[in-house]
């Protein structure tokens, strides 16, 4: 059993998708954002940085409970766990964690940062930032275009945890002032994508936490 302690993010639906995608037993536990659950003392036992999603596996190494927080490292822990969607050959297993180390340190963070700007873009003083997160925010799509005008998948021809990794940060790309028509091949992607099972079922999850919370990404 996997517990996670998560919301309705774009690094919480992830994992959610890595859950479904693996069949793993999971519960999740809401942190609400909103209300600044992340900074009570007992999820910072888990997640020091204050940030979603954590889990604890309660079947972790030896058999005892084992807890981790930062989405990227969640994925390739549930990946080992499970020997599904990180490759063993070193190759092949480099390339995924490159773009999964593209979404971590440059597509969250810029899309993040996009978002915020353009939510506030009719305030004062929003024009510079606003022009140079959406402008990255472009840019980063078409890295992505360009990877799968010849690769079927993130990291080539099998679907992986980079997949699920930039899936979720793109599902919403209205909020970053870009329009995904702009990018064919990323939008035959991500409809594949989105049709998947997994895919289907996180975003009940999250739709779910919404509904009953109040949640917003």
């Amino acid at each position: 059993m996997i517990d996670i302690y998560s919301w309705t993010t774009g690094n919480a639906r992830k994992v959610y998708i890595m859950l479904e995608e693996t069949g793993l037993d999971y519960r999740v536990h809401p942190v609400n954002i909103n209300k600044r659950d992340q900074f009570k003392p007992n999820f910072l036992v888990i997640s020091p940085n204050n940030k979603i999603p954590a889990i604890i596996d309660q079947e972790g190494p030896g058999g005892t409970p084992y807890s981790m927080f930062e989405s990227g490292a969640i994925l390739m822990y549930l990946a080992d766990k499970t020997g599904e969607f990180l490759p063993d050959e070193p190759m092949a297993r480099s390339t995924v964690l490159q773009w999964l180390m593209f979404q971590m340190g440059d597509l969250g963070p810029m899309f993040g940062q996009a978002g915020h700007f353009v939510s506030r873009k009719n305030q004062p003083g929003m024009g510079p930032a606003l022009t140079h997160f959406t402008e990255d925010a472009d840019r980063l799509m078409w890295v992505i275009d360009g990877r799968l005008a010849d690769n079927a998948y993130i990291a080539g021809d099998e679907y992986s945890i980079a997949d699920m990794a930039i899936f979720p940060w793109c599902q919403d790309w209205g909020k970053r002032d870009l329009r995904g028509e702009d990018y064919p091949n990323f939008m035959g992607w991500f409809k594949r994508i989105q049709a998947r099972p997994a895919i289907i079922k996180a975003d009940e999850v999250s739709a779910n936490l919404r509904a009953t919370y109040g949640a917003a990404d």
